[in-house]
């Protein structure tokens, strides 16, 4: 197959799923375009399958904002015309999933199909503002086909849009060969902790959703009682009020904020528990690469995450906002050795078993041949 996809290429969750899609495709020798207006981070550009293309927006007086959907829209076209491509797969509803489909009609006899994939905040915070709610539910319905990386998601789509066609939901997934326990490493553990200190990590895009300075609070409260550092991976809106809230809590030395970082893996393997208390979450992906690398996860029982992370078993969930709770379980976890490591065995088994990408991949291909199987 040759796919075209449309995605943000950024440290946020849909672009490093719509990332580790085209390339574990790629693997299994389908040509894949990506299309954004700078190449996704992690993407691998040396592989024989994998194509960037660049979309360029001309900066003009007229125009406040440059319309990035129409040249998006541009680009997709001039892919799928040079490189003969099948189908455009668009990651968040907008503005991708739009500007395939304007792809789609002003290519209407290369006979194209779109799927869009929604990740969450495209249906929860964009999708549901007033000025983008019919555009966002015109991007769904006239799609192909519609996936949503959780039930969850699935359900609140069709609730929040009145949509009654098919959702299928494919979830998020990870590589248990780069997410593994065995990525541990103690010179890099011990570059953050002193002695017998835990050390806790948070990964994020420091958007508000994602409640970064609940991190440093709940840190805050475990370390009265636990030895510990905490590791903030990431950067974003947040970042500054999360500094400023430890150093108000007076943990500054005690909290490392590492910015931006391509390759988690080895982090997360020499983390002992992943923090996550985000006012919403549609699935989760740092939580499944934390549980794969055998790393706990506390977070908030909302969205899908639920779906990902079991309560009691790989993890602990309690409600939004309740910093109190998350730190009492924090400390539990933190402070039993041996409820730790059954816990990391019991998360580790959760993501290989129900969220690899051999498993995960295969669902999106097998829609992938059933879209184009209606094609005249």
């Amino acid at each position: 197959m040759k796919i075209a996809i449309a995605c943000h290429p950024t440290f946020g969750g849909s672009g490093v799923v719509a990332s580790e899609l085209g390339m574990e495709l790629a693997k299994r020798d389908h040509d894949v375009h990506f299309v954004s207006y700078q190449p996704p981070f992690r993407v691998d550009q040396h592989h024989d399958r994998v194509h960037v293309h660049e979309v360029e927006v001309t900066s003009y007086p007229l125009f406040k904002y440059p319309p990035y959907a129409l040249a998006l829209a541009t680009k997709l076209m001039e892919v799928v015309r040079a490189n003969d491509v099948h189908l455009l797969h668009a990651h968040y509803a907008i503005p991708h999933s739009i500007s395939a489909l304007l792809a789609r009609q002003m290519c209407r006899d290369c006979n194209l199909r779109v799927i869009t994939t929604l990740h969450g905040t495209d249906i929860t915070l964009v999708g549901a503002d007033h000025s983008f709610y019919e555009v966002t539910r015109y991007g769904i319905e006239e799609s192909d086909a519609v996936t949503a990386v959780s039930d969850d998601l699935a359900a609140e789509t069709r609730r929040e849009f009145g949509i009654e066609k098919p959702i299928h939901v494919v979830p998020n997934f990870i590589d248990p060969d780069v997410y593994s326990p065995t990525r541990r490493n103690e010179a890099l553990r011990q570059s953050y902790v002193t002695g017998d200190e835990a050390l806790m990590i948070h990964v994020s895009n420091f958007r508000p959703v994602k409640r970064p300075i609940d991190v440093v609070r709940i840190f805050s409260l475990v370390a009265k009682d636990v030895p510990a550092r905490l590791l903030m991976v990431g950067t974003g809106p947040e970042l500054a009020a999360a500094k400023e809230e430890a150093a108000r809590l007076e943990v500054c030395d005690r909290v490392i904020f590492a910015g931006a970082v391509v390759g988690v893996a080895e982090l997360l393997a020499s983390s002992d528990l992943l923090l996550l208390p985000s006012d919403s979450e549609s699935f989760g992906l740092a939580a499944l690469e934390a549980m794969a690398c055998g790393t706990p996860v506390v977070g908030t029982c909302t969205g899908g995450l639920p779906e990902v992370v079991e309560d009691g078993a790989s993890g602990a969930l309690e409600p939004v906002g309740d910093v109190q709770a998350m730190a009492m379980r924090a400390v539990e976890i933190l402070g039993n050795q041996q409820l730790l490591r059954q816990m990391g065995e019991a998360a580790r088994q959760r993501a290989v078993t129900k969220f690899p990408a051999s498993r995960v991949v295969e669902q999106y291909v097998q829609i992938y041949e059933e879209v184009l199987a209606t094609r005249d």
